[in-house]
């Protein structure tokens, strides 16, 4: 899930969640409000460039094993997977590889869901995907099922760029995942994964950013709202 979150994009709103989209005059935002998310929006993308480097600065090896930590973070966190969907991801620019844990999920029972940009500033939808299932290009070059019934997942796990004591996720910019998360009929169970160097006093969060329910990094479960 990834391209420019903060940027407000047209055409698309349903306050509150996204009450930033619309005049600042709209239900009596103010200039300065204005002005407060124009600088949040500039922070976060400093901040963004900076967790990034910092995170392919990370040796493949250890990001590696990292991965593997987080895998029994999630299964600890989880618990039985049997005839429940987990939406995840492909991992893109350093984020945990959890490909490995994909099949496991399957091998227990469980089905495993990856998430298609089906249009900007839309919410994405998750399609079916088991490993050994044909994979294509979508955007940013991440693969996403060729194929797949569309499915709801019954947890979502989402790679975070960076994260707060509260659980609030900075993600990539694109405001696909708050968008995603607001249009589902019911709210699934959402945690983020990540690196603990990730760990970020706030992302000075706002009304249409949504909290994970926890964390989990190499170092185990660091959150809990």
């Amino acid at each position: 899930m990834s391209g420019n979150e903060d940027e407000a994009p047209a055409g698309y709103a349903s306050p509150p969640c996204y009450m930033h989209e619309l005049d600042p005059a709209y239900a009596g935002l103010s200039a300065v409000d204005a002005r407060q998310w124009s600088d949040v929006k500039r922070w976060r993308k400093a901040e963004r460039e900076r967790l990034i480097a910092e995170r392919l600065a990370i040796d493949a090896a250890r990001r590696g094993q990292y991965g593997e930590c987080i895998a029994e973070g999630l299964d600890q966190a989880i618990g039985d997977v049997a005839g429940m969907t987990v939406g995840i991801y492909w991992p893109f620019r350093g984020e945990p590889d959890l490909r490995a844990w994909m099949a496991r999920i399957v091998s227990h029972g469980g089905r495993c869901a990856l998430p298609v940009v089906v249009e900007k500033a839309k919410p994405l939808v998750f399609r079916r995907w088991a490993p050994g299932d044909p994979l294509e290009r979508g955007i940013w070059n991440i693969p996403v099922p060729a194929g797949g019934a569309e499915v709801m997942p019954d947890i979502v796990i989402a790679p975070l760029v960076g994260f707060d004591p509260q659980c609030y996720r900075l993600g990539y910019g694109g405001g696909f995942f708050d968008r995603t998360l607001a249009a589902m009929p019911a709210k699934p169970r959402i945690i983020g994964v990540g690196y603990t160097p990730s760990a970020i006093a706030t992302i000075y969060p706002q009304p249409h950013d949504i909290a994970m329910d926890l964390i989990v990094t190499e170092r185990g479960v660091v959150g809990k709202r």
